[in-house]
C-alpha cells in the first residue's frame, strides 16, 4: 500500500488513506482515529512519523486533538463517539482467550510491554491495566524486572473471568 520509495511522504501516504476513511464514512465524525502507537504497529513507522500523520490531518482541518484523549475526526466540539468497552478489557480478554487455548502455557512468560502495546496500538499504561487485571483474576503473576508469567491452570478463574 505504501511507496517507501517514492516522492510522497509516507506520513502523507498515511493522512490520504485516513482522509478517504473520513470521507467514505468508515471513520465517522466524532470518532476516534487510530492512535500515535496504532499508526505505528499498523505502518510499521516511527513515532515521529506517526505523529506528522496527526499534524498533517488536522492541517487537512479533518480532525482535533484532545489532550489525554486521543484525536478524533471533525472540528474542535464536535460531540466524541466513547468506546462503550475500554482497550484494556479488549487486551486482558485477547491475552486470556491465548491461555485458554494454549498459546501462552503455564510458568512461561506472556508477551513483554512493548509488544503489546504494538500489538494493540496502546499506550503503556492500556497494557499495564490489562495485565493488572489478570493478575487480580489469577490468570497471571509478575516477577518484577523479569516478566509476567501463566499461572497454573489451578489458578485461573472459573470460565467467565478474563
Amino acid at each position: 500500500m505504501l511507496d517507501r520509495d517514492g516522492p510522497v511522504p509516507i506520513y502523507v501516504q498515511i493522512a490520504d488513506a485516513i482522509e478517504e476513511q473520513i470521507v467514505g464514512g468508515r471513520l465517522r465524525i466524532g470518532e476516534a482515529v487510530p492512535s500515535e502507537a496504532a499508526l505505528e504497529a499498523k505502518f510499521g513507522i516511527a513515532r515521529s512519523t506517526a505523529r506528522n500523520v496527526v499534524r498533517e490531518l488536522r492541517a487537512r482541518r479533518l480532525v482535533h486533538t484532545v489532550q489525554g484523549e486521543g484525536t478524533f475526526v471533525g472540528p474542535i466540539g464536535v460531540p466524541r463517539i466513547r468506546r462503550t468497552k475500554a482497550l484494556y478489557l479488549d487486551i486482558a480478554h485477547d491475552i486470556a482467550a491465548k491461555i485458554r487455548r494454549g498459546t501462552f502455557r503455564p510458568n512461561c512468560s506472556i508477551s513483554s510491554e512493548e509488544t503489546l502495546m504494538l500489538r494493540h496500538g496502546v499506550a503503556k499504561v492500556t497494557v499495564r491495566k490489562a495485565v493488572a487485571l489478570l493478575r487480580a483474576q489469577g490468570w497471571v503473576f509478575t516477577i518484577p524486572y523479569r516478566g509476567t508469567y501463566v499461572n497454573e491452570p489451578g489458578k485461573w478463574p472459573t470460565r467467565g473471568g478474563g
